[in-house]
């Protein structure tokens, strides 16, 4: 059901389409940097500061657009508001790979505003159009984007050393995903728009103690991941593994954390509370930490994939919280938009930290006790992020109902 009106099963197909093409687009734009950064350092000259921007503008704008979008969402309606950011994006994209380094980071900033957007909306749109497969779309359009991502990032090197065609083209072939995306998305807008009444606006979530556990804990479990993704290689490399295959253990903690991403949304909306999966997510982590804290890199990829799949676990948790701890679709993206906007401050943090750590000791053992640390924190505060109730400023003891393990 669509808007409370039945829905042909083509409008429905070309929906998901929509929802998992607009997915593709979430990460990797972004994943695609990292391999080519020095690359891009070399070609135009810039410093590592400068060079290490083009990661952190799309983190710092995640964290100031998320407030934002379910503004946008309850004047344009989030059908509009959510083409609107993927034209951004398209725009972003083909800006950065225009032969100027100004042109690169405005178009940094503009692909970092429009996947700000949809981040926080696209939860909202299941919870509104899927409520009793909520899980199971949230696995799919996470898949899609953490799939993406890997590949991405995968194929960076390749399509500028191996195949010639230089860095600027792996960063703009993927305007192409971008245009399906617009294309796929176009008979959404047909559809009758869903006006949000106001007094389902949750600006209230900022007083409330349950919004902020589910804001820490994606906060938390994002720090964890760009950490990982920014310095594992590094890490890797320092203990005896040569650089390409610490690059190819990277992609496999990435391609690891799929099939988490896919079925912990779905067990999560399936249980009455989520404390189960957030202390499996928790012991994976601990047990990946301590691997690598060992040195014993034979056994590296059993470390890293189990770091993958608690990866993959957290962001899945994550991402269900704002839906299974939301009275409302209107309300999800409100709560997605203040977890995101922390979470995200918390990630483009994190990283420089970690090096700044890592500097100061000259080993990686520091700052991989610190993300020990934020593991044990996660499940603090995923113990109460996964408990059966909703958000709520007035009442904290809000249960949800028992029908929510149908979703």
């Amino acid at each position: 059901m669509l808007h409370g009106q039945a829905v042909s099963k083509p409008g429905l197909w070309l929906l998901i389409l929509g929802i998992i093409f607009a997915g593709a687009n979430l990460r990797a734009p972004l994943t695609c940097v990292g391999p080519i950064i020095e690359i891009i350092r070399n070609h135009t000259g810039m410093s590592n500061t400068l060079a290490g921007m083009l990661t952190t503008l799309p983190l710092l704008a995640f964290a100031l657009i998320s407030p934002i979008a379910p503004r946008l969402a309850r004047r344009f309606g989030l059908e509009h508001t959510l083409f609107g950011a993927l034209l951004l994006l398209g725009a972003g994209i083909l800006l950065r790979s225009v032969p100027y380094t100004d042109a690169l980071f405005s178009g940094t900033v503009l692909l970092g505003v429009a996947i700000a957007v949809c981040n926080v909306l696209l939860p909202s749109l299941i919870k509104r159009e899927f409520p009793n497969k909520v899980g199971l779309m949230t696995g799919t359009y996470s898949v899609s984007m953490n799939m993406w991502a890997a590949i991405a990032s995968g194929v960076s090197i390749p399509i500028t050393k191996g195949l010639g065609y230089g860095w600027r083209f792996a960063l703009v072939c993927w305007a192409l995903i971008s245009l399906v995306s617009i294309i796929v998305w176009i008979p959404q807008l047909l559809q009758k728009q869903h006006v949000p009444n106001a007094s389902s606006s949750g600006t209230g979530l900022w007083g409330s103690g349950l919004a902020w556990k589910v804001t820490l804990f994606m906060g938390l479990q994002s720090t964890v991941f760009y950490a990982i993704i920014t310095w594992l290689p590094a890490i890797l490399h320092q203990q005896g593994i040569n650089p390409t295959k610490a690059g190819w253990l990277l992609s496999l903690t990435q391609f690891a954390s799929l099939p988490p991403t896919f079925i912990v949304p779905i067990l999560a909306g399936r249980s009455a509370n989520q404390r189960k999966l957030v202390t499996f997510t928790v012991i994976f982590l601990l047990l990946g930490y301590a691997g690598i804290l060992s040195g014993v890199t034979a056994l590296a990829p059993i470390y890293v994939i189990l770091i993958g799949i608690a990866i993959g676990s957290g962001f899945g948790l994550a991402t269900m919280f704002f839906v299974l701890r939301t009275h409302n679709a209107q309300q999800a993206a409100e709560l997605s938009g203040m977890a995101q906007s922390v979470g995200y401050l918390l990630a483009a943090v994190g990283p420089a930290l970690f090096g700044y750590l890592h500097d100061q000791t000259n080993s990686w053992n520091i700052p991989l006790i610190l993300l020990a640390v934020a593991a044990v924190l996660l499940y603090i505060v995923g113990m109460g992020a996964g408990s059966n109730r909703f958000v709520s400023a007035e009442n904290e003891n809000n249960t949800a109902p028992l029908e929510q393990k149908a979703l």
